[in-house]
């Protein structure tokens, strides 16, 4: 019995003693509750690792959207076409792309070009030390890394639905390394990187502009150079409609880019390490949320008052739209405002498709009302709820990229053209991409009806 007593009272020293002792040393170092600098920098990797993955789950989202717009002859093809991007880009931002966007004070043209072939990517070492990890006062550099891989990622992933049904794979794929090593990290790094933009005091906190403008800017260019599919438009300039071959993959699609956009969003805070950060993230996250619902609901309406009916495609786009607009700027707004700039997106998209197509401009999944429209509306109004930045700045940071984007990306749908041609012959497109190029269907026991 004696025993018994003198082991609990031992084991009950040995638990509070070092319990005092954490306490003191808490006490001394986050006297008023901050955390320290090693825990900001998990929390904060954390944060990117979270967001990275659901930003990494949109690029799943993307493909189904397709798959589920485009007819059952393609459906092969955009799925190889949402992989094979994913994978172009993860290589060409690893040997190019990020340090190219975050220069380090290291450019070429103060401002405006990187420091001329940078290295690769170089991560931390395994098990590096407290002492030794690049920046204690930011994130894991691997966390960085792999979060903004997946908006690169993203940016290519906008290409691909718009220039669906007729472009060849192999002239894609070299376009959307050109566009994920060269062209959006280039942009990128003058806003992100600290480049003229940032100084200029231009605002995009996720990538309103510097993602999805900067995608749209990119397929609009494709896209002109490309031509509609064929039978798209009759003689009369009527247009002939193609509809998807799944709205139920389509709308799957639209769900899990909505999920994806809480990290897009909420990942965008860049820090983790204090209450207020965590607020904020959790405000995003909120105004990211009721802006894909005021996209929806003013699509749902529109087209009822327009056609008489309610529109699914439209409502889903409607949604993409709300997400696009709220981009620029979710942070700031309340959940009021938030709801108005994504139904004020809803509504640009809705009525941006039908002029697309009376100006003979074939989008398949309509990713340049969303993605470029919205991309410039979101921009536009950061303004209004945020008084750090300016209508003008807003506007010339817009030009500039998009500009930029499209010209070049023009110049490097023209040299594909030249040298291997970038549309699929007449025949191919008329039996469709998947048995043309790939010799496989994604539905091969229903063989072609209703292809």
């Amino acid at each position: 019995m004696k025993l018994n007593k003198t082991l609990l009272a031992a084991a009950a020293v040995a638990l509070v003693l070092p319990a005092l002792g954490y306490a003191q040393e808490a006490e001394v170092a986050a006297p008023t509750g901050e955390a320290t600098d090693q825990v900001k920098f998990i929390l904060t990797s954390v944060l990117f690792l979270v967001g990275g993955f659901l930003v990494m789950f949109m690029a799943a989202g993307f493909a189904m959207l397709e798959a589920g717009l485009v007819r059952s002859k393609n459906v092969t093809m955009q799925c190889l076409k949402n992989v094979a991007l994913f994978a172009i880009a993860a290589v060409m931002y690893y040997l190019i792309g990020y340090n190219l966007m975050y220069p380090l004070g290291s450019w070429a043209i103060e401002g405006y070009f990187s420091a001329l072939f940078p290295a690769v990517a170089v991560l931390e070492p395994v098990g590096v030390a407290v002492d030794a990890v690049d920046d204690l006062s930011y994130a894991a550099t691997g966390s960085d890394y792999y979060f903004q891989l997946m908006f690169c990622a993203t940016t290519a992933s906008i290409v691909s639905g718009t220039l669906a049904e007729r472009i060849k794979l192999w002239p894609f794929l070299i376009f959307t390394a050109v566009l994920t090593g060269f062209i959006y990290p280039l942009t990128a790094s003058w806003q992100w990187g600290g480049g003229f933009l940032s100084e200029m005091g231009f605002s995009d906190f996720a990538g309103s502009t510097v993602v999805h403008a900067c995608g749209g800017a990119a397929a609009l260019a494709g896209v002109l150079i490309l031509g509609p599919r064929i039978g798209k438009y009759d003689s009369a300039g009527r247009v002939i409609p193609m509809p998807g071959n799944n709205l139920t993959l389509a709308t799957l699609g639209t769900f899990i880019l909505w999920l994806g956009w809480f990290g897009f969003n909420g990942g965008s805070q860049l820090a983790m390490g204090t209450v207020s950060d965590v607020a904020d993230v959790s405000r995003i996250f909120s105004n990211t949320n009721t802006a894909a619902a005021g996209g929806a609901l003013a699509a749902l309406f529109l087209t009822t008052i327009l056609y008489r009916k309610p529109d699914l495609t439209m409502v889903l786009n409607g949604a993409l739209a709300g997400l696009v607009s709220i981009t620029a700027e979710p942070l700031a707004p309340g959940l009021g405002t938030a709801t108005l700039i994504g139904a004020v997106g809803g509504i640009i998209c809705t009525l941006v498709v039908p002029m697309l197509d009376k100006m003979k401009i074939d989008d398949v999944v309509g990713a340049i009302p969303v993605h470029f429209c919205c991309g410039f509306w979101g921009t536009l109004v950061v303004p209004f709820t945020n008084g750090d930045a300016n209508y003008v700045t807003q506007i010339i940071g817009f030009l500039c990229i998009t500009v930029f984007t499209f010209v070049s990306s023009g110049i490097v749908w023209l040299i594909l053209k030249g040298v291997m041609g970038i549309r699929a012959p007449e025949e191919d497109e008329i039996e469709g991409l998947d048995m043309a190029e790939l010799g496989m269907e994604a539905y091969p026991e229903f063989g072609r009806a209703g292809a």
